[in-house]
């Protein structure tokens, strides 16, 4: 015996009890509103008018006609059973049965709208139905003038709501239903009608639980099936990005590098400062590809995933001497201990910092920049803030305006924050403080 068997017991007990309890009291239905779309069979019935309606409602309104329908019956059936002879004049009477009167007519359409009523809650509450069907049929007795404990009409109200609980609750309530009016049917209709009693339970409970599983499957393959075709969709939209940026903005940082480079050649004297300046133009814009070819990858890969190494702080240096080749004055503060910080971390501090100095180069050409990034308590503290412009600023291209947006997402990504804006010197400041998770 292994050391699991012992525990079998209560836990069976357990999932026993449960889907008692779920069934009894704390169990719920599938939803089933009034506007959901018709089944794909009887969507032919648009053409008569019928099929406009609202699917839940026409359904309920059938119930609402079988459940007259049927109370009439069951009456109609009591009643005609009630004056059948059921014995010879002169023979003793059989247990059970009245001695008294008979029941009245309002006796039995009481007992028929007991029976019956469960069908009204079928399709907006099948468990509900259950126990309005389960409670009615235990307490009505029959036995005096019926030849089965059971109303005819209240059994099959019973099996109704038994296939609709098993096509729209999950499997441990339907378990505990399956129990509960298996006990029932033995209880009550003892040795002579518990085994066809149980067949008849077992049945509707074993078709509606085939149903549900045949629809949640299906549903299951069409989730799948909208996945695929959304990450399809997705990729070949990325894809298409992907063309447009090799074909546009590569080609022409290509011309960039290719006319910076070829420049000087062209040129018998040019100054050394102009020379500086055309080999940063070819610098930064090799750089500009080197960044575009790693998106392009991204873009056109199926899942997303970006393989190539991301920039971090200790690449600081770069940005700050690309920044000085455009005239800026830059004085940086940089603490130690950066290099540990979280691959995340770094790469949105170098983006910040790379967008809050590129907007310096804008708008304010040849101005004063102080950089500091600290690392302190957990926080790694950012500051680029720089002076009026030292020379007039050239306007912003196209489709400029939304790099605080950017940085500001970027430290909310982490859990820090972002403030830019003018100092009272006709300066920008932009400040950022993010969390770097375990720092002291």
């Amino acid at each position: 015996m292994s050391d699991d068997e012992p525990d079998a017991g209560p836990r069976l007990r357990s999932v026993i009890l449960g889907g008692i309890a779920s069934a009894a009291l704390t169990g719920r239905a599938d939803p089933a509103p009034l506007d959901r779309p018709w089944p794909r069979g009887l969507r032919w019935t648009r053409a008569v008018g019928i099929g406009r309606l609202p699917f839940g409602l026409l359904v309920n309104a059938l119930l609402a006609l079988v459940t007259l329908l049927m109370v009439s019956a069951a009456y109609s059936n009591l009643f005609g059973e009630l004056h059948r002879p059921v014995r010879p004049p002169h023979a003793p009477p059989q247990p059970g049965a009245w001695e008294v009167s008979p029941p009245s007519a309002a006796t039995l359409l009481l007992i028929a709208l007991a029976v019956c009523l469960p069908l009204l809650l079928l399709d907006r509450h099948p468990l509900g139905a259950w126990r309005f069907s389960f409670v009615s049929m235990a307490v009505v007795d029959v036995r005096g003038w019926l030849s089965v404990p059971f109303v005819p009409a209240g059994s099959l109200t019973m099996i109704a709501a038994l296939f609709a609980v098993a096509v729209r609750c999950e499997r441990r309530t339907t378990a505990g239903v399956a129990l509960i009016t298996a006990a029932g049917v033995w209880i009550k209709g003892g040795p002579d009608v518990g085994p066809g009693g149980t067949v008849l339970v077992l049945l509707p409970l074993l078709a509606g639980y085939l149903v549900r599983s045949r629809r949640t499957s299906r549903q299951r393959l069409a989730a799948e099936a909208k996945r695929h075709r959304d990450a399809e969709a997705v990729l070949k939209e990325r894809q298409r990005i992907a063309r447009e940026l090799h074909d546009v903005v590569a080609h022409h940082m290509s011309m960039i590098a290719i006319q910076a480079e070829a420049a000087p050649y062209r040129v018998a004297e040019l100054p050394d400062e102009t020379r500086g300046d055309l080999a940063e133009i070819r610098a930064t814009a090799l750089d500009a590809l080197t960044e575009m070819r790693r998106i392009l990858g991204v873009l056109r890969s199926e899942d997303g995933a970006d393989t190539a190494p991301q920039p971090g702080l200790d690449r600081l240096d770069e940005l700050v001497a690309g920044a000085r080749g455009t005239g800026l004055t830059v004085e940086a503060e940089v603490s130690d201990g950066l290099a540990d910080l979280p691959p995340g971390v770094q790469l949105t501090a170098y983006r910040i910092v790379q967008e809050a100095l590129s907007n310096a180069m804008r708008h304010a050409p040849g101005s004063r920049v102080a950089l500091s990034a600290v690392r302190e308590r957990g926080i790694l503290a950012l500051r680029v803030v720089n002076g009026p412009p030292g020379r007039r600023p050239t306007g912003s291209p196209p489709g400029s305006g939304h790099g605080i947006v950017g940085m500001r997402e970027r430290a909310a990504m982490l859990g820090g924050g972002l403030a830019a804006g003018a100092t009272p010197e006709g300066g920008f400041a932009v400040e950022a403080d993010l969390p770097v998770r375990g720092s002291a």
